[in-house]
């Protein structure tokens, strides 16, 4: 398994840009939209190089 660091960063991305996509979907605002889809990407991104540590 990769560092547990790695999977809480990961972890905390996809989070943190779950909630941004769906605040800026509800305020009608597409940049924060945005803001969490690269967040969401980043998580996904993190945690693919963290399976590639094992």
């Amino acid at each position: 398994m990769g560092d547990f660091s790695d999977k809480v960063k990961s972890t905390v991305n996809n989070i943190k840009g779950e909630v941004k996509d769906q605040a800026g979907n509800a305020k009608g605002d597409p940049g924060l939209q945005a803001e969490g889809k690269m967040d969401k990407l980043k998580g996904r991104l993190q945690d693919g190089i963290s399976r590639l540590k094992d």
